[in-house]
């Protein structure tokens, strides 16, 4: 079962930092996750909340502000004051830490609360530019936009995000085009995916923290899990093996 790196090494750093994903680089997971958004002046960036006074000292929406205006901002100290200063990263530099590793990355297009108009197309152009289309799973929340990414770019991995707890899920990925399905580990712990599993679908399951979990997913059969304690399911994996 593979591991990814959810918004980096979130568990040690500021998530969606720069230090958490050259953090996250170092390791032998699998993949890494992280949240794509647009500034007002259309710079993408990586943030995960559509909010930024959870991270940083500023508040209100990310979109309202101009990129130059979040750079001087601090999301670095809300997790531990020896983090302060640090920046919010622009995707091609997050995509830079990862151009010459192995790792999957799984690119979340957050536009389920914000409409970010063609933000799928701004952001493939920079994957596409830096050669790194093979490795990107594009998931998100928004099936509409889930749909439109299976259109324009049927080659690409595409993942539909759910956050409750839904049945049929196979015949529901099938309806919109994808069976690369991710939900909660809330969601996968009432064993409605097994089934789904066995019809074909690829599931992915956010965010499993304890070794417990993992157990479980893995004996689920789930292909792999997303978490901020990488470290911990990496050295409980190799213990296992």
């Amino acid at each position: 079962m593979k591991i990814f790196a959810h918004r980096g090494f979130s568990g040690d750093y500021p998530e969606n930092t720069l230090p958490a994903f050259e953090a996250a680089s170092k390791l032998p997971v699998e993949g890494i996750e992280f949240d794509v958004q647009r500034t007002k002046d259309g710079v993408l960036v990586v943030h995960h909340d559509e909010k930024i006074h959870r991270t940083s000292n500023g508040k209100g929406h990310l979109k309202d502000y101009t990129f130059s205006e979040l750079r001087e901002l601090d999301f670095g100290s809300w997790k531990d004051k020896k983090f302060k200063g640090i920046q919010i990263p622009t995707l091609g530099e997050v995509l830079r830490v990862f151009k010459d590793t192995h790792h999957l990355l799984n690119i979340e297009i957050k536009t389920d609360v914000v409409d970010y108009p063609e933000i799928e197309q701004a952001i493939m152009e920079q994957v596409d530019y830096l050669d790194m289309t093979d490795r990107v799973i594009y998931s998100s929340f928004d099936h509409v936009m889930v749909e439109k990414l299976l259109r324009v770019a049927p080659n690409n991995t595409t993942a539909a995000l759910f956050e409750k707890i839904l049945v049929n899920l196979h015949e529901y990925g099938e309806k919109i085009g994808t069976k690369h399905l991710h939900i909660s580990l809330n969601a996968a712990k009432r064993g409605v995916i097994r089934e789904d599993i066995q019809k074909g679908s690829i599931f992915r399951v956010y965010t499993v923290n304890k070794i417990e979990d993992y157990d479980a997913m893995e004996k689920l059969g789930v292909e792999a899990v997303f978490t901020d304690v990488p470290d911990v399911l990496l050295k409980h994996r190799k213990n296992k093996s």
